[in-house]
């Protein structure tokens, strides 16, 4: 469950902050849309902090990315997709253990944000519809391999710099 208490409100400011920096400055257009480091954004933040954070981290972050370039239809949907990505990998995460938690949690995350932006924008017109969702459906499947890989090495990297964040961890 979410903890609404100052740590924890801190801590998703600052990691909604950094999905949005990572998705917004860090571009590379594609097809209709752009690749972007939002995953190994939500991905750290999923396996570093857990699932509520990430939901809200993830779903806010990126949906203000859409907010500020102008893509305002695609907001609820971003929301919803990086929210749920967030979430699920983030208790995937948190409740398995062993050599595979990471590899099943960011699998779930990427089927959950792969399929909602498929499903979103092929039935919806003013999200691209159909061939805007065949479109992208590699590029997303891409953004989250290298999400994925990155966030973990993300996460290794910090832990062994700093050793302290696992006080503030769902995983400690």
């Amino acid at each position: 469950m979410f903890k609404a208490d100052a740590r924890t409100i801190s801590l998703t400011a600052v990691m909604t902050a950094i999905v949005f920096v990572f998705t917004r400055f860090i571009q590379i257009p594609i097809g209709t849309g752009y690749f972007n480091l939002s995953d190994v954004a939500i991905y750290f933040t999923a396996f570093a902090f857990g699932p509520w954070v990430a939901l809200i981290a993830g779903g806010l972050g990126a949906a203000l990315v859409d907010l500020s370039l102008g893509y305002t239809q695609f907001a609820p949907l971003t929301f919803l997709a990086h929210g749920l990505e967030g979430f699920a990998a983030g208790y995937v995460a948190m409740k398995m253990s062993g050599p595979m938690r990471y590899p099943l949690a960011w699998l779930l995350g990427t089927v959950v944000m792969v399929a909602l932006y498929f499903i979103g924008e092929a039935s919806f017109e003013v999200l691209g519809g159909m061939g805007q969702a065949v479109e992208e459906f590699p590029f997303n499947i891409l953004q989250n391999v290298v999400g994925g890989i990155v966030g973990v090495a993300l996460l290794v990297a910090v832990r062994r710099a700093y050793p302290p964040i696992d006080r503030y961890t769902a995983h400690a």
